[in-house]
């Protein structure tokens, strides 16, 4: 069986390169476009909403619990972080860096003292 690469001991470089290493082994490159990976990334998040679909604000907690359930809304999860990778690296863009450039962004955008408990405008 393949390694464990839990969050606390794995770099997105180690994902990066995973998910280049299951990409090459099949020879799946030339599907590997950005066009491509953007719809397959958009269709995966389709498929995680699902799960979510007519489920109450009531009923969220228990949908979560499901092992189930769970364990299927965990592969989703996993499918849009693969295919999330795999654009960065068809892109090669550093994620972290562009992470960490749209939170400062934001940080300018939504400063914490005006928009704390609020998701817009605040009001007056």
């Amino acid at each position: 069986p393949e390694p464990r690469m839990p969050d606390a001991s794995t770099t997105v470089a180690d994902l990066r390169a995973a998910i280049r290493n299951f990409v090459a082994e099949r020879e799946w490159q030339k599907f590997h476009d950005a066009k491509n990976l953007s719809m397959s990334l958009a269709i995966e998040t389709a498929e995680l909403m699902e799960h979510f679909q007519w489920v109450r604000n009531d009923e969220l907690a228990a949908t979560i619990a499901d092992e189930k359930r769970r364990s299927a809304i965990r592969d989703e999860i996993a499918d849009i972080a693969c295919y999330l990778l795999a654009l960065a690296n068809a892109l090669d863009l550093d994620l972290a860096d562009a992470v960490t450039d749209k939170l400062r962004k934001n940080a300018a955008k939504y400063p914490a003292d005006k928009f704390r408990g609020w998701y817009e405008k605040p009001p007056r």
